[in-house]
């Protein structure tokens, strides 16, 4: 049965983003008001503008963990009540872990793994009055299997995701449920970066989900609460077995890598033929 939504809100970190836009509109259609928290004030504009009167957007920079309960303490005025919380906003950086600045570290480590923690922690208050209050995660396969070269990102993940799964077993004494969707390579923005940037081949073995298909678990966590949803349940149990055994992780990654290097080819050139990117003076870059 579909969960009664009329008079809810929900706030979105990342909201302008691919998948976030994906959950409001979702949300939306649910008859749920929709608080799309993001970074880039032009991508509010345009996601507000297509998504209608039931979104409003709201400009923050998660990293300055003083904004979150200026963010709270709008919704609450604007609403008057708070019932779900995404946590969707992510990023992941580029490049060697021994030519990362310490900055740059940090700020991925606040984005994925502090804020949502700090801001669930500040939220609780307003979803515990709700009486069925959610907090929904958009966390990652990154954070069940080891990625090389994204170590940050797959600490913040596998981090997350630890930190959500003690929170949704204690639901029966706060009263919150508590769960994550665990998406892998999904095609947004960041991805496309990811693609064209060098970004870890391994994400593309298989061709990467539509938004819409992350944005699917995370209304059936609405209808079906639950710790953990995947996208792909194939993918969640070639991940997990492969972690029962870590010390082969060396010996199959090589493997995996063959396989990566492929699909990562097969997807720039599905970008590239959709005009999504584009090669100039021998470097891709995005249209």
């Amino acid at each position: 049965m579909t969960t009664t939504a009329t008079g809810r809100v929900a706030l979105i970190t990342g909201g302008a983003g691919g998948i976030g836009r994906a959950i409001c509109r979702g949300f939306i259609a649910r008859g749920i008001q929709c608080v799309l928290a993001d970074y880039n004030q032009a991508s509010l504009d345009v996601a507000v503008a297509e998504l209608g009167p039931a979104a409003t957007g709201v400009e923050i920079d998660l990293r300055d963990f003083s904004k979150l309960p200026e963010l709270l303490a709008f919704v609450q005025q604007r609403f008057g009540r708070l019932d779900i919380l995404v946590n969707n906003a992510a990023i992941t950086g580029t490049g060697h872990f021994e030519e990362r600045s310490v900055e740059n570290i940090l700020g991925e480590l606040n984005i994925n793994l502090l804020s949502p923690i700090v801001l669930t922690r500040l939220a609780f208050p307003a979803l515990q009055r709700a009486g069925d209050g959610r907090v929904i995660n958009t966390v990652s396969l990154g954070g069940i299997f080891p990625l090389p070269e994204t170590g940050i990102y797959s600490a913040t993940k596998f981090g997350l995701r630890g930190a959500m799964l003690c929170l949704g077993m204690d639901a029966e004494r706060h009263g919150v449920k508590i769960g994550s969707v665990m998406p892998s390579a999904t095609e947004t923005p960041m991805l496309m970066r990811e693609a064209i940037e060098g970004g870890n081949t391994l994400q593309f073995m298989d061709p990467p989900q539509q938004p819409e298909d992350v944005a699917k678990q995370v209304l059936r966590m609405l209808d079906h609460p639950c710790l953990e949803r995947y996208p792909r349940i194939s993918e969640s149990w070639t991940v997990r077995l492969a972690m029962l055994a870590p010390n082969l992780l060396p010996r199959l990654i090589p493997l995996f890598r063959k396989k990566g290097l492929r699909g990562h080819a097969r997807y720039l050139e599905s970008l590239r033929r959709r005009g999504l990117v584009q090669v100039r003076d021998g470097q891709w870059e995005l249209s």
